[in-house]
C-alpha cells in the first residue's frame, strides 16, 4: 500500500470519527462485572434489571444466571461494581433458572423490590413459581413469593413489566409466558419442538392489591390470548394518561402474533385493538423499544425479529404503520468478514447517546444456539429521522451470542451507557469470542443533557409508566419511566434527555398515570432533577362502588373485592351475615388508593348461605351480598 493510499485512509477514517464521536469503550473487566447466562438445552436467556437498590444514587444492576448462579451487581459509585449477591437473601434463586428481571417499589416503603422469572427447578425441570423479593432497605431482600400470592402461579415465563395499570399508586405487573410444561424429556429447543410438542401460555396481569398481595387478572380485566410470548410492555399508546399493553410473541406466523390492549381506565378492563391498530404481526418477535422517533408527541415501537425488525410508526393511537424499511432499520443481511447472513435479533433500546437531541437504537444480536455464527450488534443512528447503522465505528458490533439489554448512567455523568447480556454457547466453540457480559461506558456524547427522576406521592413512587414532555421552541421530546422492556430487561427508571446546544428548557410537562398533569418552566440543563407530584387532587369517581369478581364465593375459595372511591379517606371492609350481626373485619385501610382490589379467602368454618360485605368510608356505606356454599 502507498504512502498517499494510507493517508487517504487515515484521512477518512479521521473525518468518520469526528462525525460521529469516539464510540463506546467496553469496561466490564475494569467495572467487576463478570457474568455470563448460563443455557440449558440451548433455551433463551436472559435479562437485566437496573435499579438502585440500596438508594445510594447509583443504579444497581441484577442479571439472572439461568443454570448458573444470579449476581446483584452493587454499583461503588467510583466506575466499579461489587457482587452482593451471596448473603442478600436471594438464595432461593440458586435452585432455579432464573431468565429475566424487573423492579418496583411494590410497597410504597421507599425501597424498589424485585421480581424474576423461572422456567423451572435446575434438578428436575419441574415448572416453578416466579419469584419476588421484598426489598428490606439494608442490603438485603426477603422471598414474599408466597405471601403475595405467586407460588400456586407456575409457568415457563420470560419477561416482565411493572406498570400502574388502574393508576392506584401501587405497580402491577404483566408477564409474558412462553409455554406451559416443563421441557423434560426435550433434547434440544427449537422451532419444532416448541411449536409441535408445547402449547403456548396465557400471560399474567397481576394486579397489586394494597401493597400486600398481588392477584392474578388477567379474566377480569377480560384477557383470554396465549402465546408463545417474550416480553409485554406496558405503554401509554393512545396518549390517555393510562397504560395500554403490546406484546412480542415467538413464532407469530404460525401460532399467535403479536397482541395489542387497550386499557379502558377509569372502566376496568383491556379491549382487544390488535387488529383495528394493525399490531397484529405474525414474526419471531422478541424484544420491543419505544420512543417518538418524529417527535409528534406519539410513541412508536421497534420489535426485534430474526432478519429484519419491525418499526411501527404510530399514527395517533389509531393506527400504526410499517416504517422500518422507510427508517432504514430493514437490514435482513449482516454482511461481514466473518459471517454473511440474517441478524437474529433481541434486546433493543432508544437512547440518545450523542446528545443530539433526538433517540438513536441499539439492537443486539445473538445466533440461535447451538448453531453458533457471529452475529454482530446492530447500533443506529438518528439522522433527522432517517437512521444509519454505524455500530462499528462506535465499537459496539460484538459478534457474541446476545440476548438481554439496557442503558443506565451507570458513572452519573450525564450520558447513558450500555449494558449487554451475553450467554454461554451449549458447546464449546472457537466462532466468537469467550462468553462475557459486557458493558459499555459511553463517551461518544457531545452537549448538554437533562435527566428527570420522578417521585410519585399517590401516584406510582418512581412513577413507573408515567410520562415527561420536554418543550423547547417547536420541538417536544417525549418518554416514558420504563417498567419492563427490551428482552427480558428493564432500563433506568432516570429518564434522559439530550439536549444539543440547550442551555434552558423551556417547560418540562409531567403526565402522570391517571390524569394527572404537572409543569415547570426555566429548567437548567446538565442536572438530575426530581419531580415530586404535586397535590392537587383531581376527581376521578363520581362516587362510592363496591363490587365481586366473580360475584360468587365458594367456601374455601377467594374472592376479589373491587372498590372505587369518591374522595381520599380511610376505608373499612367488613363482614356481617344476612341478619345484620358482625362476623369479622376483612380489612381497614387508613389511605388507600381511590381505586383498588383486596382478594379475602373465604373462612372454611363459615355457614353456608347469604352474607354481607360492607364497605365504610367517609361518603357512607355500600354493601353487596355474596353466597358461601
Amino acid at each position: 500500500m502507498n504512502k498517499i493510499l494510507k493517508y487517504l485512509i487515515c484521512l477518512l477514517w479521521f473525518v468518520y470519527v469526528q462525525s460521529y464521536g469516539q464510540g463506546f469503550t467496553e469496561v466490564s473487566d475494569y467495572a467487576g462485572i463478570h457474568h455470563a447466562f448460563k443455557i440449558d438445552l440451548a433455551n433463551f436467556g436472559g435479562g437485566v434489571a437496573v435499579f438502585d437498590y440500596d438508594n445510594d444514587g447509583f443504579e444497581d444492576l441484577y442479571l439472572p444466571g439461568g443454570n448458573d448462579k444470579d449476581q446483584l451487581y452493587k454499583n461503588n459509585g467510583d466506575g466499579t461494581f461489587a457482587n452482593t449477591f451471596e448473603g442478600s437473601g436471594l438464595d432461593a434463586l440458586n435452585l432455579v433458572h432464573t431468565q429475566g428481571a424487573a423492579a418496583a417499589d411494590i410497597d410504597r416503603d421507599g425501597d424498589k423490590d424485585l421480581l424474576v422469572t423461572t422456567l423451572y427447578e435446575i434438578e428436575n425441570r419441574d415448572l416453578v413459581h416466579n419469584f419476588l423479593f421484598r426489598n428490606d432497605g439494608n442490603g438485603k431482600f426477603t422471598d414474599v413469593s408466597r405471601e403475595y400470592g405467586l407460588t400456586k402461579y407456575t409457568s415457563n415465563s420470560q419477561g416482565v413489566s411493572f406498570g400502574d395499570i388502574n393508576a392506584d399508586g401501587f405497580p402491577d405487573m404483566y408477564i409474558a409466558n412462553y409455554v406451559t410444561a416443563s421441557p423434560r424429556g426435550v433434547s434440544i429447543f427449537n422451532q419444532s419442538t416448541f411449536t409441535s410438542s408445547f402449547i403456548s401460555a396465557p400471560d399474567y396481569l397481576f394486579i397489586n392489591s394494597g401493597g400486600s398481595y398481588f392477584i392474578e387478572a388477567s379474566k377480569v380485566y377480560g384477557m383470554d390470548h396465549r402465546g408463545f410470548g417474550f416480553m409485554g410492555i406496558l405503554s401509554d399508546w393512545d396518549n390517555d394518561q393510562d397504560l395500554d399493553v403490546y406484546v412480542a410473541n415467538d413464532f407469530g406466523y404460525i401460532a399467535q402474533p403479536n397482541q395489542a390492549l387497550r386499557n379502558t381506565y377509569p372502566e376496568r378492563g383491556f379491549e382487544y385493538d390488535t387488529e383495528d391498530v394493525r399490531l397484529n404481526y405474525g414474526m419471531n418477535a422478541m424484544g420491543i423499544a419505544r420512543t417518538d422517533f418524529n417527535m409528534d408527541g406519539w410513541m412508536d415501537y421497534y420489535v426485534s425479529n430474526i432478519n429484519a425488525g419491525l418499526f411501527v410508526a404510530n399514527e395517533e393511537g389509531e393506527n400504526f404503520i410499517d416504517f422500518g424499511v422507510q427508517a432504514g432499520f430493514g437490514i435482513s443481511l449482516i454482511d461481514r468478514e466473518d459471517y454473511q447472513g440474517v441478524p437474529v435479533s433481541w434486546g433493543a433500546n432508544f437512547f440518545d447517546y450523542d446528545h443530539d437531541g433526538d433517540e438513536d437504537l441499539f439492537v443486539c444480536n445473538g445466533a440461535l444456539n447451538p448453531t453458533v455464527r457471529p452475529n454482530h450488534n446492530f447500533f443506529f443512528k438518528n439522522n433527522d429521522s432517517q437512521f444509519e447503522e454505524i455500530s462499528a465505528s462506535l465499537g459496539v458490533d460484538d459478534p457474541r451470542i446476545a440476548r438481554g439489554s439496557a442503558v443506565f448512567d451507570y458513572d452519573n455523568d450525564g450520558d447513558m451507557d450500555l449494558i449487554v447480556v451475553n450467554q454461554f454457547a451449549r458447546e464449546p466453540t472457537q466462532q466468537i469470542p469467550a462468553a462475557r457480559t459486557l458493558l459499555f461506558r459511553n463517551d461518544a456524547s457531545e452537549g448538554n443533557w437533562l435527566k428527570v427522576k420522578l417521585k410519585g406521592v399517590t401516584a406510582s413512587p418512581d412513577g413507573i409508566g408515567s410520562r415527561v414532555e420536554i418543550k423547547n421552541g417547536s420541538q417536544t421530546m417525549i418518554r416514558e419511566v420504563d417498567g419492563g422492556s427490551s428482552h427480558l430487561s428493564q432500563g433506568s427508571t432516570i429518564l434522559h434527555f439530550g439536549l444539543g446546544d440547550t442551555e434552558v428548557v423551556e417547560s418540562i410537562t409531567v403526565k402522570w398515570l391517571g390524569g394527572k398533569v404537572q409543569e415547570l418552566t426555566n429548567v437548567d440543563v446538565n442536572q438530575t432533577l426530581t419531580i415530586e407530584e404535586d397535590q392537587i387532587e383531581t376527581p376521578i369517581f363520581d362516587s362510592d362502588e363496591l363490587r365481586l369478581s366473580p360475584n360468587k364465593a365458594t367456601l374455601g375459595s377467594s374472592v376479589i373485592i373491587e372498590y372505587t372511591l369518591a374522595n381520599p379517606g380511610p376505608m373499612q371492609l367488613d363482614l356481617y351475615n344476612i341478619n345484620g350481626q358482625f362476623i369479622q373485619n376483612i380489612t381497614t385501610q387508613q389511605n388507600p388508593a381511590q381505586q383498588g382490589f383486596w382478594q379475602w379467602n373465604v373462612d372454611r368454618e363459615l355457614a353456608a348461605g347469604y352474607h354481607l360485605i360492607t364497605m365504610t368510608t367517609q361518603s357512607g356505606r355500600q354493601t353487596i351480598r355474596v353466597l358461601t356454599l
